[in-house]
């Protein structure tokens, strides 16, 4: 059974705290926004596609509790608390495009007046709603399609190994996952050989996350060191790297975890095809490339420190980028639930 980061019923929503695992598992409820705004910032819900849906449902609980009279106040009320949740995480594209999507759907009631207060709220919450699960159709989707490009011309009885790295699945997600879907799907068509999961320093998301869903579904596995990767192309035939993005430009620059930048170019000197999995909503054509990326920067701690315990000589500085942007020419394809395209391709279809 596939592991459910987020769990939103009855207008109640609750989430996997990452921050525990792999050593206990533990569902925080999710009150409302300001709770919703913690639980991105800290990462207790990470991955672009659960960072949208937990910050957009946080909202949605709040309304439920509220009983409004005026439009317009609901109308201040969801611009101003988007525009906040968007400040959590800003490298993430998802939640801001969410917000925008959003902002335009609760100008539209405001100014129809034939809906009333009372039902422009719920209208709203039902829009917020239809979101968690858009993104397991759309995650299952990605699944098929870039299973499809990872196995043309791979002969019918042969079997893949993929290596990915940081989370994309149903802890980054509403549910499935993007590129650890399309591991899953390789996996459930029988023509998954073997799958490769990094570390992923210094926040450690494979080793705590991706293995930790690899061993709840009894795929087969192994854990890297993030620095192995080269030695692991050489030694051993890896057909394929698939990562995940948390944002796209124009040009198809692909942000995402710190690390995947320097995978993307021993992929190519060992000529391994590079994949990116990622919905449309990744993608951000007002960035026309990827040097116009904020990149996220995160507090020493994360790598000065493994929980409590200090594994870096005290004084030292630290530069601790989130994310780096793997440049177009080095990615193979980027798989969408639309299908899948060149990264030149993109402007043509968003």
């Amino acid at each position: 059974m596939t592991l459910r980061s987020i769990v939103y019923e009855n207008g109640k929503l609750e989430i996997l705290d990452q921050l525990l695992l792999p050593n206990v598992t533990k569902y925080v409820r999710i009150g409302g926004v300001e709770e919703g705004w913690r639980a991105i910032n800290s990462m207790q819900v990470r991955g672009a596609p659960a960072i949208a849906i937990v910050g957009c449902l946080s909202l949605a609980v709040e309304l439920q509790k509220e009983v409004f009279n005026d439009k317009k106040i609901i109308r201040q009320e969801v611009e101003g608390k988007l525009n906040y949740l968007v400040s959590a995480r800003p490298t993430a594209v998802n939640m801001k495009l969410a917000a925008q999507v959003l902002i335009n759907f609760i100008n539209e009631l405001d100014e129809n007046d034939t809906v009333g207060a009372e039902e422009m709220k719920r209208g709203f919450i039902s829009a917020i709603e239809a979101m968690l699960e858009k993104d397991i159709v759309d995650n299952r989707a990605i699944g098929e399609a870039g299973a499809q490009a990872i196995l043309a011309g791979t002969p019918e009885d042969n079997a893949v190994r993929i290596l990915t790295h940081c989370n994309t699945g149903s802890l980054a997600t509403a549910g499935y996952g993007t590129a650890l879907g399309i591991v899953r799907t390789l996996h459930a068509h029988k023509r998954l050989e073997h799958v490769y999961c990094t570390e992923t320093r210094p926040y450690n998301q494979g080793a705590r996350l991706t293995a930790y869903e690899l061993v709840h579904e009894r795929i087969p596995s192994t854990l890297v060191c993030d620095s192995m990767v080269a030695a692991l192309m050489r030694s051993r035939s890896v057909s394929a790297v698939v990562v995940g993005a948390d944002r796209v430009a124009a040009n198809g620059d692909t942000a995402n975890k710190i690390g995947t930048y320097q995978i993307a170019v021993v992929a190519r000197h060992h000529n391994v095809p590079f994949y990116v999995a990622a919905p449309f909503t990744s993608i951000d054509t007002s960035i026309p490339s990827g040097e116009y990326i904020v990149i996220e920067e995160r507090p020493d701690h994360e790598m000065t420190h493994i929980g409590e315990h200090r594994i870096a000589a005290p004084g030292i500085g630290c530069w601790n980028p989130a994310f780096d942007v793997t440049p177009a020419p080095l990615i193979t394809a980027i798989i969408t639930e639309r299908g899948v395209y060149k990264p030149n391709e993109l402007q043509k279809y968003v």
